[in-house]
């Protein structure tokens, strides 16, 4: 999948277990343990603006597009 979640990166800068991150942002933490996995087919707005939120960061930082290399 072209789209990489970072959001395990984020939470190890912050120094936070995921377990709070879902008190704080009032999601369930097996719904965040599947956006974290990257395996999360879509994310509402709202959603990521609450984890921007509480760990203070931008989209984009646990966002990332990655092209996908040319098959031959």
């Amino acid at each position: 999948m072209p789209i990489i979640v970072n959001l395990d990166v984020m939470l190890a800068k912050r120094k936070m277990p995921l377990s709070e991150l879902s008190e704080k942002v009032d999601i369930t933490l097996s719904n965040l343990s599947i956006l974290k996995t990257g395996k999360a087919k879509a994310i509402r707005f709202s959603t990521l603006e609450a984890i921007c939120e509480v760990l203070n960061c931008q989209p984009g930082d646990i966002l990332e597009f990655a092209f996908e290399t040319e098959k031959l």
